[in-house]
């Protein structure tokens, strides 16, 4: 192996992956990932009351919206930076220093908003504040690495990381379940973050062994501001995807009850493994659509039959366990969240269409287009599941699964013109 700043090699060549095992690689992280979080809240549920599971899904779910905001498009704009030919390493130190940097801000400014809006559901402890603070950090870098690895064409070694992570989450939580059976919101959440922490650190040392990068995180503008410029257009575009499933269980937690927040969110997280199908699908299709224009339509039906076959085998699994599944963590999420679980399992065909679409709209630079459509879709997302919250979990997934239908036909039927359009050019 030999490396140098501007370059990144392995034994002389990139060691790229193909297209699909970097998908299938990433699903299987991803499914390590949610099955350790499953696994996490199952023991969350039995070492704690529902309002302090409740607090700490809201305070998780507020770590993932830091997250995708502190982003700044960078992932996207690593890929597309890698895929033109601009030297790795340079593009990379510029991405994790801004990422850090806004991680840091943004974790901060949420806290104390939290303090001083609503105090009487906020978490003020140190404790609780230091590790909102580093799995805020560390889960930026971790989208990052993620996106950095399926530029250099090595996303299938996402699965490592995950397994780790969530195992060691997973074993503080055990651990702390087993010394107490009234943990409160902050030793949960500290739980939780070992995980992120751990996954983070595993990504840096598997960026210096799989491709040779030492990160020297740099805030030079003369590289920043063409990254953000680069990313920012395609922030927009994913935050409009990850907001409204980010943002509802929060809205829930302090607008209804922590409780409503604690029965939704279980469905959610576990729809989301099948979910995570099309999405990591689309970041591939993205990276591959950047390196290759030309083979854009035929790497979106493939990526859309792998989402729908992958994505719906998880799909149909959830909808069949939905009780039992849920059961694990206790009678009352089991008869409370089963029906917003299997409803939600059924929205697994319109979201692969919408991240279809959202593929090429970032491959080919549309990202306009996709973020007008995310933000009137995630607006209706969240408005109908609040207006159906007073009725259940069940009917709030329901009339989610309604709203994402109508504008997954919507989009569908765009798609099918661009890529006929794009298709008719490259004859």
């Amino acid at each position: 192996m030999s490396t140098e700043r501007g370059t990144v090699v392995v034994g002389g060549s990139t060691a790229r992956h193909s297209p699909l095992r970097s998908s299938l690689g990433l699903i299987v992280a991803k499914a390590a990932q949610t099955g350790a979080g499953f696994a996490f809240w199952v023991v969350a549920a039995r070492a704690a009351s529902d309002r302090e599971v409740g607090l700490t899904m809201a305070a998780v779910s507020a770590v993932m919206i830091c997250t995708q905001l502190a982003v700044l498009g960078t992932g996207s704009a690593v890929i597309v930076a890698v895929g033109r030919g601009e030297p790795p390493a340079r593009v990379l130190d510029a991405a994790f220093a801004i990422v850090g940097v806004a991680g840091t801000a943004l974790a901060l400014g949420y806290l104390v908003l939290q303090s001083v809006m609503m105090p009487e559901t906020a978490l003020v402890s140190v404790l609780f504040w230091l590790t909102f603070l580093v799995a805020a950090v560390t889960g930026t870098l971790v989208i990052v690495l993620d996106q950095a690895l399926v530029a250099l064409g090595r996303g299938a070694s996402a699965t490592s990381r995950y397994v780790l992570g969530g195992g060691v989450s997973l074993g503080a939580a055990a651990l702390v379940a087993w010394l107490s059976h009234s943990t409160s919101a902050d030793v949960l959440m500290a739980c939780w973050t070992l995980g992120t922490t751990v996954a983070c650190i595993v990504g840096a040392v598997q960026l210096r062994r799989l491709v040779g990068y030492r990160p020297r995180p740099s805030l030079r503008p003369a590289r920043g501001r063409p990254l953000l410029a680069m990313g920012l257009p395609y922030q927009l575009v994913t935050l409009t995807e990850r907001a409204p499933g980010l943002v509802l269980p929060l809205l829930l937690a302090h607008m209804v009850a922590p409780e409503a927040a604690a029965y939704w969110y279980p469905a959610w997280m576990m729809a989301w493994a099948a979910y995570s199908a099309p999405m990591l699908m689309g970041i591939v299709q993205f990276s591959e659509g950047v390196r290759d224009p030309d083979r854009l339509v035929a790497t979106t039906w493939a990526s859309l039959r792998w989402s729908l076959a992958v994505g719906g085998l998880a799909a149909a699994v959830l909808a069949i366990l939905a009780h039992p599944l849920l059961g694990l963590l206790g009678e009352r999420y089991a008869d409370s969240s089963a029906g917003a679980l299997r409803w939600l399992a059924a929205g697994l065909v319109p979201y692969a269409v919408l991240q279809a679409y959202n593929a090429v709209c970032r491959a080919r630079g549309t990202y306009t287009e996709a973020i007008i459509v995310g933000v009137i879709l995630g607006v209706a997302l969240c408005a109908s599941a609040l207006w159906a919250a007073d009725q259940g979990a069940s009917t709030m997934a329901l009339a989610w699964l309604v709203v994402l239908s109508i504008g997954a036909a919507a989009v569908g039927l765009r798609l099918l013109a661009v890529l006929r359009r794009v298709s008719r050019g490259a004859r």
